[in-house]
Protein backbone atom coordinates (compact mmCIF):
# COMPACT_ATOMS: atom_id res chain seq x y z
CA UNK A 1 0.00 0.00 0.00
CA UNK A 2 1.08 3.21 -1.00
CA UNK A 3 1.80 5.81 2.09
CA UNK A 4 1.35 8.97 1.03
CA UNK A 5 4.21 11.57 2.81
CA UNK A 6 3.82 15.31 3.55
CA UNK A 7 6.46 17.62 2.67
CA UNK A 8 7.95 18.34 6.77
CA UNK A 9 7.71 14.43 6.70
CA UNK A 10 10.17 13.99 3.71
CA UNK A 11 12.39 17.38 5.02
CA UNK A 12 12.67 15.88 8.64
CA UNK A 13 13.90 12.05 6.49
CA UNK A 14 16.44 14.59 4.72
CA UNK A 15 17.65 16.59 7.84
CA UNK A 16 17.86 13.46 9.78
CA UNK A 17 19.55 11.42 7.61
CA UNK A 18 21.98 14.14 6.88
CA UNK A 19 22.80 14.71 10.20
CA UNK A 20 23.00 11.03 10.72
CA UNK A 21 25.35 10.82 7.98
CA UNK A 22 27.56 13.35 9.19
CA UNK A 23 28.05 12.24 12.62
CA UNK A 24 29.17 9.25 11.44
CA UNK A 25 32.06 10.06 9.00
CA UNK A 26 33.11 12.69 12.24
CA UNK A 27 33.08 9.82 14.28
CA UNK A 28 35.11 7.32 11.28
CA UNK A 29 38.05 10.50 10.78
CA UNK A 30 40.16 9.83 13.36
CA UNK A 31 40.57 6.12 12.72
CA UNK A 32 41.35 7.19 8.96
CA UNK A 33 43.48 9.51 10.16
CA UNK A 34 45.15 6.84 12.39
CA UNK A 35 45.24 4.48 9.98
CA UNK A 36 47.28 6.61 7.29
CA UNK A 37 49.81 7.87 9.49
CA UNK A 38 50.05 4.64 10.15
CA UNK A 39 50.94 3.47 6.40
CA UNK A 40 53.10 6.36 6.07
CA UNK A 41 56.43 7.22 5.61
CA UNK A 42 58.51 8.54 9.07
CA UNK A 43 59.59 11.88 7.10
CA UNK A 44 55.63 12.27 5.96
CA UNK A 45 54.22 11.27 9.59
CA UNK A 46 56.83 13.44 11.42
CA UNK A 47 56.53 16.58 9.34
CA UNK A 48 52.04 16.47 9.73
CA UNK A 49 51.79 15.92 5.99
CA UNK A 50 49.33 13.02 6.67
CA UNK A 51 45.43 13.56 6.64
CA UNK A 52 43.30 10.90 5.79
CA UNK A 53 45.10 9.35 3.03
CA UNK A 54 49.22 7.36 2.91
CA UNK A 55 51.90 9.51 2.26
CA UNK A 56 54.85 7.29 0.52
CA UNK A 57 53.06 4.06 0.89
CA UNK A 58 54.79 2.10 3.84
CA UNK A 59 53.70 -0.93 5.37
CA UNK A 60 57.37 -1.43 7.64
CA UNK A 61 55.63 0.17 11.39
CA UNK A 62 53.28 -2.82 10.81
CA UNK A 63 55.64 -4.85 10.33
CA UNK A 64 58.09 -4.20 13.18
CA UNK A 65 55.00 -4.27 15.90
CA UNK A 66 54.03 -8.03 14.65
CA UNK A 67 57.69 -8.68 15.24
CA UNK A 68 57.72 -6.97 18.67
CA UNK A 69 57.30 -9.89 21.59
CA UNK A 70 56.38 -7.39 23.62
CA UNK A 71 53.93 -5.97 21.99
CA UNK A 72 52.39 -9.38 21.00
CA UNK A 73 52.49 -10.82 24.55
CA UNK A 74 49.82 -7.72 25.81
CA UNK A 75 47.98 -8.45 22.84
CA UNK A 76 47.78 -11.82 23.69
CA UNK A 77 46.81 -10.77 27.48
CA UNK A 78 44.17 -8.99 26.41
CA UNK A 79 42.88 -11.68 24.26
CA UNK A 80 43.05 -13.87 27.42
CA UNK A 81 41.03 -11.30 29.44
CA UNK A 82 38.51 -10.51 27.28
CA UNK A 83 37.67 -14.32 26.70
CA UNK A 84 37.59 -14.94 30.28
CA UNK A 85 36.33 -12.19 31.72
CA UNK A 86 33.03 -11.53 29.13
CA UNK A 87 32.03 -15.90 30.31
CA UNK A 88 33.00 -15.01 33.59
CA UNK A 89 30.28 -11.64 33.73
CA UNK A 90 27.72 -13.21 31.91
CA UNK A 91 27.25 -16.57 33.98
CA UNK A 92 27.26 -14.40 37.14
CA UNK A 93 24.82 -11.64 35.62
CA UNK A 94 22.63 -14.73 34.65
CA UNK A 95 22.63 -16.58 37.91
CA UNK A 96 22.14 -13.68 39.66
CA UNK A 97 19.60 -11.77 37.55
CA UNK A 98 17.10 -15.08 37.07
CA UNK A 99 16.18 -15.66 41.14
CA UNK A 100 15.88 -11.89 41.20
CA UNK A 101 13.43 -11.44 38.50
CA UNK A 102 11.13 -13.70 40.38
CA UNK A 103 8.45 -12.36 42.77
CA UNK A 104 8.83 -12.09 46.68
CA UNK A 105 6.49 -14.53 47.00
CA UNK A 106 8.49 -17.58 45.27
CA UNK A 107 11.55 -15.74 46.61
CA UNK A 108 11.68 -14.93 50.26
CA UNK A 109 14.77 -13.32 50.40
CA UNK A 110 14.70 -11.50 47.28
CA UNK A 111 14.73 -8.07 49.04
CA UNK A 112 17.49 -8.57 51.18
CA UNK A 113 20.03 -9.35 47.82
CA UNK A 114 18.14 -6.58 45.81
CA UNK A 115 19.18 -3.91 48.30
CA UNK A 116 22.64 -5.52 48.77
CA UNK A 117 23.26 -4.84 45.51
CA UNK A 118 21.62 -1.45 45.50
CA UNK A 119 24.12 -0.47 48.19
CA UNK A 120 27.30 -1.58 46.37
CA UNK A 121 26.07 0.66 43.28
CA UNK A 122 25.53 3.89 45.68
CA UNK A 123 28.44 3.04 47.85
CA UNK A 124 32.07 1.89 46.48
CA UNK A 125 35.65 1.18 48.30
CA UNK A 126 37.90 3.49 46.87
CA UNK A 127 40.81 2.95 45.30
CA UNK A 128 43.00 1.91 48.53
CA UNK A 129 40.47 -0.86 49.93
CA UNK A 130 40.42 -2.29 46.49
CA UNK A 131 44.55 -2.53 46.39
CA UNK A 132 44.49 -3.68 49.89
CA UNK A 133 41.92 -6.26 49.02
CA UNK A 134 43.28 -7.24 45.77
CA UNK A 135 46.16 -7.45 48.08
CA UNK A 136 45.24 -9.28 50.71
CA UNK A 137 44.00 -12.28 48.80
CA UNK A 138 47.06 -12.53 46.79
CA UNK A 139 46.24 -11.39 43.25
CA UNK A 140 48.78 -8.64 42.71
CA UNK A 141 50.59 -10.27 39.76
CA UNK A 142 47.94 -12.20 38.63
CA UNK A 143 45.87 -12.89 35.27
CA UNK A 144 42.81 -12.82 37.93
CA UNK A 145 43.30 -9.51 39.50
CA UNK A 146 42.29 -8.34 35.81
CA UNK A 147 38.84 -10.40 36.03
CA UNK A 148 36.99 -10.91 39.52
CA UNK A 149 36.92 -6.88 40.37
CA UNK A 150 34.62 -6.34 37.68
CA UNK A 151 33.02 -9.56 37.15
CA UNK A 152 29.85 -8.41 38.93
CA UNK A 153 28.57 -5.42 37.55
CA UNK A 154 25.25 -4.78 39.31
CA UNK A 155 23.72 -2.33 36.26
CA UNK A 156 24.20 -5.45 33.92
CA UNK A 157 22.23 -7.19 36.44
CA UNK A 158 19.33 -5.34 36.07
CA UNK A 159 19.24 -5.23 32.75
CA UNK A 160 18.84 -8.85 32.61
CA UNK A 161 16.77 -9.14 35.81
CA UNK A 162 14.21 -6.97 33.54
CA UNK A 163 14.54 -8.77 30.47
CA UNK A 164 13.52 -12.14 32.45
CA UNK A 165 10.58 -10.10 33.92
CA UNK A 166 9.24 -9.11 29.87
CA UNK A 167 9.24 -12.53 29.17
CA UNK A 168 6.39 -14.33 29.50
CA UNK A 169 4.97 -16.14 32.31
CA UNK A 170 3.36 -18.33 30.27
CA UNK A 171 6.58 -20.02 28.89
CA UNK A 172 7.39 -20.70 32.63
CA UNK A 173 4.35 -21.93 33.76
CA UNK A 174 3.73 -24.72 30.62
CA UNK A 175 6.99 -25.88 30.97
CA UNK A 176 6.72 -26.35 34.70
CA UNK A 177 3.39 -28.36 33.93
CA UNK A 178 5.54 -30.41 31.30
CA UNK A 179 7.90 -31.63 34.21
CA UNK A 180 10.57 -28.44 33.63
CA UNK A 181 13.24 -27.72 36.53
CA UNK A 182 14.83 -23.94 36.98
CA UNK A 183 17.84 -25.43 35.00
CA UNK A 184 16.03 -26.42 32.34
CA UNK A 185 13.29 -23.12 32.21
CA UNK A 186 16.93 -21.09 32.34
CA UNK A 187 18.97 -22.46 30.14
CA UNK A 188 16.69 -23.83 27.36
CA UNK A 189 13.95 -21.13 27.36
CA UNK A 190 15.09 -18.11 28.69
CA UNK A 191 18.67 -17.71 27.59
CA UNK A 192 17.58 -18.60 23.93
CA UNK A 193 15.34 -16.02 23.65
CA UNK A 194 17.38 -13.50 25.67
CA UNK A 195 19.96 -12.84 23.08
CA UNK A 196 19.79 -9.43 22.49
CA UNK A 197 20.56 -8.76 26.30
CA UNK A 198 23.19 -10.89 26.03
CA UNK A 199 24.62 -9.59 23.05
CA UNK A 200 24.14 -5.87 24.60
CA UNK A 201 25.83 -7.19 27.75
CA UNK A 202 28.55 -9.00 26.16
CA UNK A 203 29.71 -6.16 23.93
CA UNK A 204 29.72 -3.75 26.73
CA UNK A 205 32.12 -6.02 28.36
CA UNK A 206 34.27 -6.75 25.84
CA UNK A 207 34.91 -3.02 25.34
CA UNK A 208 35.09 -2.44 28.60
CA UNK A 209 37.74 -5.27 29.31
CA UNK A 210 39.81 -4.47 26.04
CA UNK A 211 40.21 -0.96 27.19
CA UNK A 212 41.08 -1.28 30.36
CA UNK A 213 44.50 -0.22 31.12
CA UNK A 214 44.69 1.23 34.80
CA UNK A 215 44.48 -2.09 36.66
CA UNK A 216 47.22 -3.65 34.38
CA UNK A 217 48.84 -0.09 35.67
CA UNK A 218 47.80 -1.03 39.37
CA UNK A 219 48.09 -5.02 39.79
CA UNK A 220 50.91 -5.66 37.66
CA UNK A 221 54.68 -5.13 38.38
CA UNK A 222 55.82 -6.58 35.69
CA UNK A 223 55.47 -5.14 31.82
CA UNK A 224 55.25 -8.55 29.95
CA UNK A 225 52.00 -9.35 32.05
CA UNK A 226 50.61 -5.82 30.89
CA UNK A 227 47.18 -5.88 28.59
CA UNK A 228 47.48 -4.09 25.87
CA UNK A 229 46.13 -1.27 27.06
CA UNK A 230 48.41 -0.61 29.62
CA UNK A 231 51.07 -1.32 27.22
CA UNK A 232 49.69 1.36 24.90
CA UNK A 233 49.60 3.81 27.57
CA UNK A 234 53.17 3.38 28.54
CA UNK A 235 54.12 3.96 25.15
CA UNK A 236 52.35 7.11 24.98
CA UNK A 237 52.94 8.63 28.34
CA UNK A 238 57.09 6.96 29.45
CA UNK A 239 57.91 5.77 26.23
CA UNK A 240 60.95 3.62 26.10
CA UNK A 241 64.25 5.55 25.17
CA UNK A 242 65.66 2.54 23.60
CA UNK A 243 63.41 1.68 22.11
CA UNK A 244 63.09 4.93 20.34
CA UNK A 245 66.72 5.05 19.79
CA UNK A 246 66.65 1.56 17.73
CA UNK A 247 63.96 3.35 15.67
CA UNK A 248 65.62 6.47 14.98
CA UNK A 249 68.22 4.08 13.58
CA UNK A 250 65.48 2.81 10.86
CA UNK A 251 64.44 5.07 7.56
CA UNK A 252 61.56 4.08 6.78
CA UNK A 253 59.19 3.54 10.19
CA UNK A 254 59.30 6.23 13.21
CA UNK A 255 57.75 6.61 16.83
CA UNK A 256 54.87 8.37 15.75
CA UNK A 257 54.15 5.57 12.29
CA UNK A 258 54.37 2.90 15.02
CA UNK A 259 52.25 4.36 18.14
CA UNK A 260 49.66 4.74 15.16
CA UNK A 261 50.31 1.36 14.19
CA UNK A 262 50.01 -0.18 17.31
CA UNK A 263 47.00 1.92 18.56
CA UNK A 264 44.92 0.89 15.08
CA UNK A 265 45.49 -3.26 15.89
CA UNK A 266 44.20 -2.55 19.30
CA UNK A 267 41.36 -1.12 18.03
CA UNK A 268 40.67 -3.84 15.28
CA UNK A 269 39.33 -6.93 17.43
CA UNK A 270 36.55 -4.91 18.57
CA UNK A 271 35.78 -3.62 15.65
CA UNK A 272 35.28 -6.81 13.84
CA UNK A 273 33.27 -8.34 16.61
CA UNK A 274 30.83 -5.27 16.75
CA UNK A 275 28.78 -5.82 13.58
CA UNK A 276 28.33 -10.01 14.95
CA UNK A 277 26.58 -8.35 17.38
CA UNK A 278 25.19 -5.65 16.40
CA UNK A 279 22.25 -7.17 14.70
CA UNK A 280 21.02 -8.83 17.94
CA UNK A 281 20.30 -4.81 19.51
CA UNK A 282 17.19 -4.59 17.07
CA UNK A 283 16.10 -8.11 16.59
CA UNK A 284 12.57 -8.80 18.36
CA UNK A 285 13.35 -12.51 19.65
CA UNK A 286 10.45 -12.26 22.15
CA UNK A 287 7.67 -11.34 19.57
CA UNK A 288 5.54 -13.95 18.83
CA UNK A 289 6.50 -16.71 21.18
CA UNK A 290 3.22 -17.04 22.80
CA UNK A 291 0.73 -17.68 20.46
CA UNK A 292 -2.84 -17.51 21.33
Amino acid sequence: MFEHKSFSRKLFHVINNTLLISLGVLCLLPFIHIFAISLSSSSAANSGLVTLWPVELNFDAFAYILNEPQFLQAFWVSIQRVAVGTSISLLVTILTAYPLSKENLRFRMRNVYVWYFVITMLIGGGLVPTYMTIKSYGLMNSFWALILPTAVSVYYIVLMLNFFRGLPKELEESSFVDGAGHWTILFRIYLPLSLPSLATIALFTMVGHWNSWFDGLLYMNRAEQYPLQTYLQTMVAQPDLTKIQNLSQLQDISTRTVKTAQIFVGMLPILIVYPFLQRFFIKGIVLGSVKG
